[in-house]
């Protein structure tokens, strides 16, 4: 008996300790791991730490396009406590198959309602909230205003005066526009900023959910718009072969002139090209059309199989709080989602602010937006387009097979 006795005590011993151990260990798969958000991720990690000194942080860095695959392999098989991620379908898609958990709890502990007032819709569902934001910013095209100075080009306000800008920089030799496209979602941009132009916000993110067929006019008019870049060899020549950080020495070598880009590009501008790259916002092309703007979020959640639930939730309130918002996005150059945080001074995130502002809406961004494997096959549509558009008609055929297969289109 007394054998039996000191056995289990033992095992009680052992399971403590197993416990406090598990406890103390908080895994954490990031896709942050361009150099400025790798810095400054390494840096909150070192503070979570320093006032959590019972927990151990292990941070598994990614690079962005293997990430997008197999988090939907951890999140089903043995996912870590916290995942980056972003707001938009992208967050709902996980959230319908219940592999997020709700974090509604962390948002009314921590007061965020108050100070994420602007983001609350995007993080929302169901009125609950499902992760927390730690940064977004804006899109627009980045621009070599020394170049443009040379050549006597003002910054075009209209969709005419970006024509006659690139016409300009492909007779003197310069590619107007940078681009790489081989990972695919840099061509989204494209589409969402021209449809946004040509049909406004509402019809767009009408066939974001699957609510408008891809063979629709309104739809065809936005790539007939498009074909004026594409057919007179106004993009970089190859740039299926790119990718989008293979595509930006193209602009600070001075071979190309614009790149439309979101801001995390930023911090990657070399320091000797300071005053001489510019920020615009894309023209108008219709002007009945109310401005929106694709500012995508990125965020932070729970998986809902996470074995560290408890020190899960102790990261996200730690990264809602505004000085460590100001900390991130001081490094990232972007713009914190929490109201009482700072956002830098700095000549892009400036513009950015102002443009965003002033926006009639905002969309997510084309892959954010969507359903995943619509916005799968549609990006591939937009990089054959953008190569051969002379094929139109049958990608837009082929795409919209795919909406009614995706949305259960009947």
């Amino acid at each position: 008996m007394k054998k039996l006795q000191t056995i289990l005590a033992a095992s009680a011993i052992s399971v403590t300790l197993s416990s406090m151990s598990y406890a103390g260990e908080l895994i954490i798969n990031s896709d942050a791991s361009d150099p400025a958000p790798k810095a400054a991720f390494s840096e909150i990690v070192t503070a979570f730490e320093k006032e959590n000194p019972d927990i151990k942080v292990t941070y598994n860095l990614y690079d962005h396009e293997g990430y997008k695959t197999t988090i939907r392999n951890w999140l089903v098989t043995s996912p870590p406590d916290v995942v980056f991620w972003y707001a938009g379908n992208r967050m709902k898609t996980f959230v319908d198959r219940g592999l997020f958990e709700d974090v509604s709890d962390i948002w009314d502990a921590n007061k965020l309602h108050e100070d994420f007032v602007s983001a609350k819709p995007a993080m929302s569902i169901n009125g609950k909230q499902w992760g927390v934001p730690y940064t977004y910013y804006q899109w627009g095209i980045y621009y070599r205003k020394d170049i443009f100075d040379q050549y006597g080009i003002s910054e075009p306000k209209t969709w005419d005066e970006f024509l006659a800008a690139c016409a300009t920089l492909k007779k003197n030799n310069i590619a107007p526009v940078t681009i790489g496209t081989k990972y695919l979602w840099t061509t989204a941009g494209w589409f969402d900023y021209i449809n946004l132009r040509v049909n406004g916000l509402d019809f767009h993110m009408e066939l974001m959910d699957g609510k408008v067929p891809y063979t629709d006019q309104r739809v065809k008019k936005t790539f007939e718009t498009w074909k004026q870049v594409v057919e007179p060899g106004y993009y970089l020549e190859n740039h299926a072969t790119y990718s989008w950080q293979e595509a930006q020495p193209f602009l600070y070598r001075g071979e190309a002139a614009m790149y439309l880009i979101g801001n995390f590009i930023t911090p990657n501008f070399p320091a000797e090209l300071e005053g001489k790259l510019a920020f615009m916002q894309f023209p108008v092309i219709n002007p009945e059309v109310a401005i929106a703007e694709d500012a995508p979020m990125d965020t932070l959640h729970i998986p809902s199989r996470a074995k560290n639930k408890q020190d899960a939730r102790k990261f996200l309130a730690f990264m809602a709080r505004p000085e460590n918002q100001t900390l991130v996005n001081k490094a990232l150059l972007q713009i914190p989602p929490n109201n009482k945080a700072q956002a830098v001074d700095n000549v892009f995130l400036n513009k950015g602010v102002a443009m965003l502002n002033s926006a009639d809406g905002t969309a997510q961004f084309f892959d954010r937006d969507t359903d995943p494997a619509m916005a799968k096959e549609a990006m591939k549509g937009f990089q054959e387009f953008m190569v051969k558009p002379d094929r139109l008609d049958d990608i837009l055929n082929r795409l919209e097979k795919v909406r009614q297969r995706v949305f259960k289109v009947k």
